[in-house]
């Protein structure tokens, strides 16, 4: 099984998940996050959002956060799905899952991909509102999230 899939088709968590334990006795937990794509962003209406990457790039990227969560947490399995292209609100965008021996291992595990995916991935996304396109920068919220972990995120260009 692949750790990480850039796609532009839906996934199924299930399916996903149920791959993701298979056959293996020592998984007692299983976390996962679903991203969605939300109709509004900064108080304005979002019809649509687009998702641009660097093939080859971007999944060498999250295979590097994927070893640092293994590096740091006891976990068995981790997937991690992120969909490119246009999206519509309540579209599903992101998938992180890990599995581990016990559920704080899992939580933690979870949010640390998380985190490090939202701030670190090279993924540029541009939303379509009512006054017209505009390119989605990140926020502050996401480089304190990943903070906490002991992790600076790279300055802003521009």
């Amino acid at each position: 099984m692949h750790r990480v899939s850039i796609q532009t088709h839906d996934f199924d968590v299930s399916t996903e998940l149920a791959a993701l334990r298979a056959r293996d006795a020592r998984v007692g937990a299983v976390c996962c996050f679903v991203g969605t794509v939300r109709d509004r962003n900064e108080g304005d209406s979002v019809a649509s959002m687009e998702l641009e990457h660097y093939p080859g790039m971007t999944e060498k990227s999250i295979e590097a956060m994927v070893d640092a969560a293994f590096a740091r947490f006891n976990l068995y399995g981790v997937r991690v799905i992120h969909r490119v292209g246009l999206l519509a609100p309540m579209d599903q965008i992101v998938m992180v899952a890990v599995t581990s021996a016990h559920r704080g291992e899992s939580f933690q595990a979870c949010e640390f991909v998380m985190d490090y995916l939202k701030t670190q991935a090279p993924f540029w996304k541009k939303e379509q509102t009512p006054e017209g396109a505009r390119w989605v920068d990140a926020r502050v919220s996401d480089d304190a999230a990943l903070a906490r972990w002991g992790i600076a995120a790279p300055p802003q260009v521009g």
